[in-house]
């Protein structure tokens, strides 16, 4: 017969019992979430049903302010402003970082680690040190392009009405494309080389190795890319904000993007409340375009 192991004395353990030392780990993040995220949400959704007037003080409004928006025009230009930079800006952005980051992956490329270092390093530069590096450069009179115009006796004018959005973008675009570049790297990074040998042994070339194994494997980290493009194409605002003075004439409004005219409206025209809600609406309209971006990359990966 066989003898039963001795009892070591220990307390069986229930596997199905909840375990909840993970949680104190996470209590101090979920803390600092928030205060810092949570409650500023609440309390913006909270004073967007109030006004401020200057006979009676603050009052409840109800949802004047968000009709006041719809309603408003330099509210809707702000928003075809910054939905004509996403669409222009981001697709040429995104695909300068993927032909960088084949181009890495290429093995073929000298001096890699300088290329890879050279092209994240804007990204490592302050947005303002960015934009009043360009600015200058932009200068008709004495940047970059008045030495050109003073060479060539040219009367060229990046900071044109017409283009300026266009010099906006170029910024934003030296900006991001090397932080894209090291995501659109490193995921082709995780394809193993010994594919690309199958590959090369089976005669394919190098476009049908990037068109059938690496353009695959960007679907994923481009799905992301995009969606982080857009949410920072909608909060456009550090940019057109210290080129305001560099620009002559009025041509940057003080509602020339959503974010500067949420940023007016609260801090120069005592708006908070009205502010307030238009950084909801635009949150909400942000948080919808990447939900859909988010549903199609999915659509595709099934396929």
């Amino acid at each position: 017969m066989t003898q039963a192991p001795p009892d070591s004395g220990a307390v069986p353990r229930n596997r199905h019992h909840a375990d909840w030392r993970g949680w104190k780990f996470l209590w101090p993040f979920t803390l600092v979430f928030i205060f810092v995220f949570i409650i500023p949400i609440l309390y913006a959704i909270y004073i967007s049903f109030f006004q401020r007037k200057m006979i009676g003080g603050t009052q409840f409004v109800g949802f004047a302010n968000y009709v006041r928006l719809f309603h408003d025009p330099h509210f809707w230009s702000a928003v075809g402003r910054v939905a004509l930079f996403t669409v222009v800006q981001v697709p040429i952005m995104l695909v300068l970082a993927a032909l960088m980051a084949l181009a890495l992956d290429s093995m073929k490329l000298h001096g890699t680690k300088f290329f890879r270092i050279s092209t994240f390093l804007p990204y490592a530069v302050p947005a303002v040190v960015s934009t009043l590096i360009w600015g200058f450069m932009y200068g008709a009179k004495y940047g970059l392009v008045g030495s050109f115009n003073s060479w060539f006796g040219t009367h060229l004018d990046v900071l044109a009405p017409s283009v300026l959005l266009a010099s906006i973008g170029n910024i934003v675009t030296w900006e991001f494309t090397g932080y894209n570049m090291l995501i659109f790297y490193s995921s082709l990074s995780t394809i193993p080389h010994s594919l690309y040998e199958a590959a090369s042994i089976d005669g394919a070339s190098e476009w049908q190795i990037v068109k059938s194994i690496k353009l695959p494997e960007l679907k994923g980290s481009l799905a992301i890319t995009v969606i982080f493009s857009i949410i920072g194409s909608f909060q456009l605002f550090n940019e057109p904000s210290i080129m305001q003075n560099m620009v002559p004439g009025n041509v940057i409004t003080t509602y020339y993007t959503p974010n500067m005219y949420a940023y007016n409206l609260s801090f120069s025209g005592n708006q908070s409340n009205y502010a307030a809600a238009l950084a909801i609406i635009m949150a909400i309209i942000t948080m919808g375009i990447a939900y859909a971006v988010q549903l199609r990359s999915m659509k595709d990966q099934m396929k």
